[in-house]
C-alpha cells in the first residue's frame, strides 16, 4: 500500500469519526478500505470495555470473506467475578499485553511455530498464517469506568504472512481508528448512562441539550406511582444481604413492564417507582398504563413463585394511577439537577397509591383517569367510593380494577397491544 492510499484511509476515518459513525460502521469501513488498498488482512477483532450496568464490554468483528452468518458485535459479561469468562480472559493475548506492559504481540501460525496461546490453534484451523495483537492504552484522565484501553487483533491467511512494512503500517493506521472508536464509544456510554439513570425519554432530551436549569415543558400525562407491600417488614426481618437482590428482582419486574408498555420511569424512591405515560391521545396513555399493570402482575406472580422455591421473601405491588398536567424538565440547583415531573398531580398520585393499603386494594385510579379512559377500559373499572386525600382540597371518587372482569392468568411476556386490555 502506497502512502497516498494510507493517507486517504486516515482522512476517511477522521471524517467518519466526526460524523458520528458507530463502532461497527467505523471498523467495517476502515477494513474494507484497508483490504482494497492491498493490505492482505483476513480478519479483525476490536475489544472495547465500556460502562454499562450489565455488560463489561463489546467485541466488534470484521471478516474479509463474511457470508452474512457472523455476529459482528458480541457483548460479554464481567471477567472479574470468576468462572469461565475470567479464566478465558487470563489466558488471552490481550491479558498478556495488559500485564506485560508491551504494546503489541506478533505470532506466526503454522507448522514449526510455537502455539503458546490457545487462540493460535483456532486460527491455524481457519487457515490463518500470521497474527498481530495491539493494545492502545489511555492515560488516567481518559479512562471511563472499565474503558482504559482498546485491544485489536489482525490476521492474514497468505502463506508468507505479513511483511514488516505491512505490520508497521497496520500499527500506524490503527491509532486514528482507535481514536475514532473512542469517540463513538463515549457517545454510546453517555447514552447508556443518561437513559439508565434518567429514563429513556428524559435521557434523550438531556442528550439533545435540555440541561438548563428551570427549562421545563407543561405536559399532560398519565402518572404511575407504585410501591411494594410489607417492604418495611421485610427489611426488618430478612437477612441484610437479601435486601438489594430483593429490590433488584422486583424493580426488574416493574420497570420492564412499564417500559414494554411505552412508559418512562423517572424516579426510584426506595421501593417506590414514579413513571409517566405520554401519548397525544389520553385514552391511549391510560390503555398503556393498564397494560403495564397487567404485565407487572404477571411478572410478579412468576417472580414470587421462583423466590418461594428458594425460600426467599416475596412481596406484591400496589399502584396508583392518575392523569393530569405536570411540569416536566430540569429542576434543582446550579450544581445538581433532576429531570423529573412536578405539580399537584404528582402529589395526588402518590396519595392515591398510599390509600391502597388502607382500602386493601392493589390498584386505585383517579376519577380523572377514569374519565380519560376509553369505554373499554372504563368497563374494567369499578368505583370504590369517595375518599379524602391528604393535601387535596376535595374528596374524589376512586376506582379499581373489577376482579370479576380480570383474567386469572396473563402470559409472562405478553405482547403490547394497541387494543384495549383483556379485562
Amino acid at each position: 500500500m502506497d502512502s497516498g492510499k494510507a493517507a486517504d484511509i486516515v482522512r476517511w476515518v477522521t471524517e467518519a469519526g466526526l460524523t458520528g459513525m458507530t463502532e461497527l460502521e467505523l471498523l467495517h469501513g476502515f477494513c474494507h478500505r484497508l483490504a482494497a488498498g492491498g493490505m492482505p488482512v483476513a480478519r479483525v477483532n476490536i475489544v472495547i470495555d465500556t460502562l454499562h450496568p450489565i455488560h463489561e464490554g463489546r467485541v466488534f468483528r470484521w471478516r474479509r470473506d463474511d457470508q452474512g452468518d457472523l455476529d459482528h458485535m458480541v457483548e460479554y459479561g464481567r471477567t472479574n467475578v470468576g468462572g469461565e469468562a475470567a479464566a478465558n480472559w487470563r489466558r488471552s493475548t490481550y491479558y498478556h499485553l495488559l500485564m506485560s506492559g508491551e504494546n503489541f504481540l506478533r505470532r506466526r501460525i503454522g507448522p514449526g511455530h510455537v502455539e503458546d496461546f490457545s487462540v493460535l490453534a483456532d486460527l491455524r484451523a481457519e487457515g490463518q498464517t500470521d497474527y498481530l495483537v495491539l493494545i492502545h492504552r489511555f492515560e488516567a484522565e481518559g479512562i471511563i469506568g472499565e474503558m482504559d484501553s482498546f485491544y485489536s487483533s489482525w490476521t492474514t491467511d497468505i502463506e508468507a504472512g505479513f511483511t514488516d512494512e505491512q505490520l508497521s503500517l497496520v500499527r500506524e493506521l490503527a491509532s486514528p481508528l482507535m481514536l475514532a472508536l473512542k469517540c463513538a464509544s463515549l457517545a454510546r456510554i453517555a447514552k447508556t448512562l443518561v437513559e439508565t439513570y434518567l429514563g429513556r425519554d428524559a435521557g434523550s432530551l438531556v442528550l439533545k441539550g435540555r440541561i438548563a436549569r428551570g427549562v421545563t415543558d407543561r405536559i399532560q400525562a398519565v402518572l404511575w406511582f407504585s410501591d411494594l407491600r410489607s417492604f418495611t417488614h421485610i427489611t426488618e426481618t430478612a437477612d441484610p444481604e437479601q435486601i438489594i437482590p430483593f429490590l433488584n428482582d422486583y424493580s426488574e419486574a416493574i420497570i420492564s413492564s412499564i417500559c414494554d408498555a411505552g412508559g418512562d420511569v423517572l424516579k426510584l424512591i426506595g421501593d417506590g417507582t414514579l413513571a409517566i405515560f405520554k401519548e397525544e391521545d389520553p385514552g391511549q396513555a391510560c390503555r398503556c398504563a393498564l397494560k403495564a399493570e397487567q404485565l407487572m402482575r404477571s411478572r410478579i406472580r412468576v417472580l414470587n413463585r421462583d423466590r418461594l422455591v428458594g425460600n426467599l421473601p416475596v412481596a406484591d405491588a400496589y399502584l396508583g394511577l392518575h392523569i393530569g398536567e405536570v411540569f416536566y424538565g430540569n429542576i434543582g440547583s446550579q450544581d445538581r439537577l433532576d429531570f423529573t415531573v412536578v405539580g399537584p398531580a404528582v402529589n395526588e398520585v402518590s396519595r392515591i397509591a398510599a390509600l391502597c393499603r388502607s382500602v386493601e386494594r392493589d390498584v386505585l385510579v383517579s376519577s380523572a383517569f377514569f374519565a380519560a379512559a376509553s369505554t373499554a377500559e372504563q368497563e374494567c373499572l369499578v368505583s370504590v367510593g369517595r375518599y379524602a386525600l391528604r393535601g387535596v382540597n376535595r374528596p374524589q371518587e376512586l376506582f379499581t380494577l373489577d376482579p370479576s372482569r380480570m383474567e386469572t392468568e396473563e402470559p409472562e411476556q405478553a405482547p403490547i397491544s394497541q387494543a384495549a386490555p383483556n379485562c
